[in-house]
């Protein structure tokens, strides 16, 4: 795969022993930023021209890209992920495990303990 302006900006960002700590310490909400920024670019959009698509504000998208944003909702991560030709994938696993024990594509039968 072809590496964007984003990628290697980041690559080299990482080098920094400073800044690599605190990307591995900002988690989730730093992938989901960095994700939607390189999708972005890869689709050859501003930030502007995503937000027209979006039928949102360029400072919406500004914020979705932020790395100290964690307010992300799915129905908005679902639109950008259609209009930018991308899937969402949600993972809850146990801390101590790297790799969920159920996939998120497999049927799990909940049930609801009855009063007595």
């Amino acid at each position: 795969m072809k590496k964007t302006n984003f990628d290697r900006y980041l690559e080299e960002q990482l080098k920094d022993p400073a800044f690599a700590e605190r990307f591995e310490k900002a988690g989730e909400a730093w992938e989901v930023a960095l994700q939607i920024a390189a999708l972005r670019e890869r689709a050859g959009l501003s930030q502007k021209e995503l937000a027209r698509k979006l039928h949102t504000s360029q400072q919406n998208v500004s914020r979705l890209e932020s790395p100290s944003y964690e307010g992300h909702s799915l129905t908005m991560l679902r639109r950008v992920a259609e209009v930018l030709g991308a899937t969402i994938r949600v993972t809850i696993a146990p801390k101590e495990e790297s790799k969920p024990k159920v996939p998120s594509n497999t049927k799990v039968a909940y049930r609801i303990p009855r009063k007595s």
